[in-house]
């Protein structure tokens, strides 16, 4: 097939995002084909999300209260595919807490 195959992966949790991305390199380590080259994960940089927040709704203006909401990525590119590599992905159960997006490319 020789085609690319482009893996992002999300997640507020970066505990999740690793172990989901370990989980996708021993499944496709695991097909044992010499054609398929795979590389990453690459950790892309984290998007901090930032929200204040009043304490209280009338009085004592001044007092706020911060929260901050992160966002771990992972790229992972999978070169040289075939159909049992994925088969083998498609197979594969992750997290529920972590976004998979899957492309494509020639």
């Amino acid at each position: 097939m020789s085609e690319r195959i482009r893996i992002k992966l999300k997640s507020f949790d970066h505990n999740l995002v690793d172990k989901s991305a370990e989980k996708i390199v021993k499944t496709v380590n695991a097909v044992k084909d010499d054609k398929v080259v795979l590389v990453g994960p690459v950790p892309l940089p984290t998007h901090k999300k930032i929200f204040t927040v009043n304490r209280s709704t009338f009085v004592n203006k001044k007092s706020r209260e911060q929260f901050e909401l992160s966002t771990y990525k992972r790229l992972i590119d999978i070169y040289g595919t075939t159909a049992k590599t994925i088969d083998a992905l498609m197979r594969m159960e992750l997290p529920s807490g972590v976004d998979v997006e899957i492309k494509v490319l020639n």
